[in-house]
């Protein structure tokens, strides 16, 4: 994921820095008894369309509750220095264990809390189409000698999200040094998967579950990743993230975050409907939503509207359910 998972449009390391100058004058809930405090809420995804359907999912959940969220699409860098500087309240995409290390400052000074996992089964590793993994390459350690058929490159995503595969070839991991990754976007390094497998081309790209890549490419997983990835095929959890102090400024957020738990089924299915059929995250959410009734009910108990009326009555209200 991740890391990473990643997706939906990639952002050049300028336009981070650019977006990073625009955070500063964005302002955070202050009092922990005043509704009205807590009514923007601002919230970042690094355009994975995983965490673009998750996130669609809270903006309409807090919508539906009277609160105006905003979100906007970062480089992850940028998201933990705004939720660091209180610019950002809530990220919902902290995977672990691949992005312990772009946490771990923020974990050590407690700027950034972490509040809740809301995705278990996930993985995130190297992959290969299913042809490939017939011909005999089952594992990192065959890359090597298959380095010209893959033409020494390996298929990234967004840069700032793929340092894992940087720092391999860096260190001449499983003989990789050569190696060139090549990053771009989830949605052009799946473009590029897509054309080697119509023509039957060797290629070695990031896969991630959830994502509807699983479905749609007969592709299969490397072993031997774990001192990089992880182990079970960089098998993670995903985490809900808030900036220091925020679930006791705004505790009805707060509750609705700890009850907010994803699946893999729900969030294959958003991200489908975001990705082949170019819907924006809020309208795949609200359609997942529609026809996922039963979901609401443990993620709005005990949750109220931002002037303390029933949220799950509200809610299905604004659905039309």
């Amino acid at each position: 994921m991740t890391n990473y998972r990643g997706r939906r449009v990639g952002l050049s390391l300028l336009a981070l820095s650019m977006t990073a100058g625009m955070m500063t004058s964005l302002s955070v809930p202050a009092l922990a008894d005043d509704p009205g405090a807590c009514t923007k809420i601002h919230m970042a995804e690094p355009g994975w369309n995983d965490l673009a359907f998750t996130t669609g999912v809270a903006s309409v959940l807090l919508k539906d509750l009277g609160y105006s969220p905003k979100s906007d699409v970062l480089g992850l860098e940028v998201i933990y220095q705004s939720l660091k500087n209180g610019d950002l309240n809530l990220f919902l995409g902290y995977w672990d264990p691949a992005m312990v290390d772009y946490y771990k400052p923020y974990k050590a000074d407690g700027s950034v809390e972490t509040v809740h996992q809301n995705l278990t089964g996930a993985k995130f590793t190297f992959a290969v189409p299913h042809y490939v993994y017939e011909a005999g390459v089952h594992d990192f350690a065959d890359l090597a000698k298959h380095a010209d058929q893959f033409g020494h490159k390996m298929y990234g995503i967004e840069p700032g999200s793929n340092q894992i595969m940087l720092d391999m070839t860096k260190q001449n991991a499983f003989g990789l040094g050569d190696w060139k990754v090549v990053e771009s976007s989830e949605q052009g390094m799946l473009a590029e998967v897509k054309r080697a497998v119509a023509k039957k081309q060797w290629i070695l790209f990031l896969g991630w579950a959830p994502h509807p890549m699983n479905t749609e490419i007969a592709m299969d997983y490397l072993s031997g990743g774990d001192k990089f990835y992880g182990p079970d095929f960089g098998g993670a959890t995903v985490h809900t993230q808030v900036h220091k102090g925020f679930t006791q400024q705004c505790p009805n957020v707060g509750h609705l975050l700890n009850n907010l738990t994803f699946d893999i089924p729900t969030e294959n299915t958003g991200m489908g409907y975001i990705i082949n059929d170019s819907m924006k995250p809020a309208d795949a959410a609200r359609k997942v939503l529609k026809a996922n009734p039963q979901l609401l009910e443990p993620w709005l108990q005990g949750v109220t509207t931002i002037d303390g009326k029933d949220g799950l009555a509200a809610v299905k209200a604004e659905l039309g359910l």
